[in-house]
């Protein structure tokens, strides 16, 4: 899909309604009558609202789904007219393509061209995905002895809850989603407050498209609220979160408390990138460097934040990069001159801020970027800054910050680079330069994340499992393995015997 600045500016110039709640495939206040405002990190202005929810709107949605889930309407339909449901919504959203992601980047600052791709077009392929696996597989019959005949079933959990972040919305909603629906589970969405409005149109797409009523709700407000409230229900079976690794420990906590429902959680990362000398293309590895930490200004969970370089090169490779860093446009995303986007909210921009400052006052060098930019607009937006020199004890490379900001440091030898990336709490992501083979199998092997990316940025796909080690997370999100969170396994031994 080609871009048109003025297709964009059509559909930015349109006032957005004030969102309510979708529950019931309907329209519904919050019950306490409250709403948020939604300010666009474009310009740090109010343009709609959202409903400032409470625990008795997701009780009344988690009721909802229950109840549509009891009923059958959605679990004991059969998986090939689940199929096609899934497959019409998949449309839709390919089809409203253009105005979901220009509604998403007024929401939390991507930039459009980013957006466009990573959001509804990813979001539908998604969906089609899932649709075309779930009549694909079936149960199964375990070798046993004679006259006894042991089958496994795969049955939907019951009630979802699902909570994503501003980044990347649509699409993260989707790889909790698309899977969940599939199995025949019903869900209760939680869109983060700074990224609702796109994934409420998600739901309304759903609907469109013969989604039963209750199958999916989405309740808008405040995380500390309305998290908590999904998290401690006692009729949520299964709690799926994408976020900071505080919350996922609280919605841990929750479970605990309440019903001791599954939690599945991918917390994000500290993501290494270790280029060798003998890299097979040294200035693609700088522009996909450039690229692995700044694209949506560093907002992206497989972000390398953390480059660590052969010495021999490290100068060089390190002024490659800068290079790159300083050929992005920074400014209003939905401006196809524009490269970068904004940060989501004024919390990130100020984190980002402070990181900066921290690194410098601890002494790594900054190579480039280091400020804010465009403060006159009211935006939320910062230069891709580089940090050389960076030791290990420093703040800027240990401490997750969610921007774009790289943290750069030498190494001499294969196995010290392994045991630096793998000097972090987290283990989500990584990246690896080099034109040997037996390197690469030995770094697959040696660092700890639940990707290894060879020679590349992004290689992977919905086909492909995304997964953390250590802090950050468990379970998996994307691939036919995302269904396995979502089913409850029942064997049945019969004894045929008699």
């Amino acid at each position: 899909m080609r871009l048109n600045q003025k297709d964009i500016d059509h559909l930015r110039a349109q006032a957005l309604p004030a969102r309510e709640n979708f529950i019931a495939n309907a329209w519904r206040p919050a019950e306490n009558g409250r709403k948020l405002d939604v300010i666009s990190p474009i310009n740090g202005k109010v343009f709609t609202s959202i409903a400032a929810s409470d625990a008795s709107d997701v009780d009344v949605a988690v009721r909802i789904a229950r109840k549509a889930f009891d009923s059958g309407v959605w679990p004991k339909m059969a998986p090939a007219d689940r199929k096609q449901v899934l497959l019409k919504w998949a449309d839709l959203v390919e089809a409203n393509a253009l105005s979901l992601a220009v509604m998403g980047v007024r929401d939390n600052g991507t930039e459009i061209a980013a957006a466009l791709k990573g959001e509804p077009l990813a979001a539908a392929r998604v969906i089609r995905f899932y649709a075309e696996a779930i009549d694909k597989i079936g149960g199964e019959i375990t070798p046993t002895r004679a006259g006894i005949l042991s089958l496994i079933h795969r049955e939907p959990v019951g009630v979802v809850g699902a909570i994503v972040p501003w980044n990347f919305p649509l699409m993260i909603g989707t790889w909790k989603l698309a899977p969940a629906l599939a199995v025949g589970n019903c869900v209760v969405l939680k869109p983060s407050e700074d990224a609702s409005l796109s994934l409420l149109r998600l739901a309304e797409l759903a609907a469109e498209a013969g989604l039963p009523s209750g199958v999916l709700n989405v309740v808008t407000g405040e995380g500390p609220i309305v998290g908590k409230a999904l998290g401690l229900h006692m009729d949520v079976d299964v709690l799926a979160f994408t976020g900071s690794g505080p919350v996922g420990r609280k919605l841990i906590e929750y479970s605990a408390r309440s019903n001791m429902k599954r939690v599945y959680l991918e917390l994000g990362g500290k993501s290494p990138n270790i280029v060798f000398s003998d890299a097979p293309d040294l200035d693609r590895a700088a522009r996909d460097t450039a690229d692995s930490i700044f694209r949506n200004s560093g907002q992206v969970c497989v972000s390398a934040s953390r480059l660590f370089v052969e010495r021999a090169i490290y100068n060089d490779f390190l002024a490659a990069v800068a290079a790159h860093a300083e050929t992005l446009r920074v400014g209003d995303p939905l401006d196809l001159a524009n490269t970068t986007g904004a940060m989501a909210n004024a919390r990130q921009l100020e984190k980002t801020v402070a990181a900066v400052k921290t690194a410098q006052e601890q002494g790594a060098r900054l190579v480039t970027g280091g400020v804010r930019l465009h403060e006159l607009s009211g935006g939320y937006y910062h230069a891709p800054t580089i940090f050389a020199d960076v030791s290990t004890r420093m703040e800027v490379a240990r401490e997750e910050i969610f921007g774009p900001v790289l943290a750069a440091r030498t190494f001499d030898t294969e196995s010290e680079a392994y045991v630096l990336a793998n000097e972090t709490v987290y283990g989500l992501s990584s990246i690896v330069w080099t034109a040997s083979l037996a390197r690469a199998h030995r770094a697959v092997a040696a660092i700890k994340s639940g990707i290894v990316q060879v020679n590349c940025y992004t290689g992977a796909d919905v086909t492909s499992p995304l997964g953390g080690m250590k802090q950050s997370g468990n379970g998996y999100d994307r691939s036919l393995y995302a269904l396995d969170k979502y089913v409850n396994l029942k064997s049945a031994w019969i004894d045929l015997s008699g």
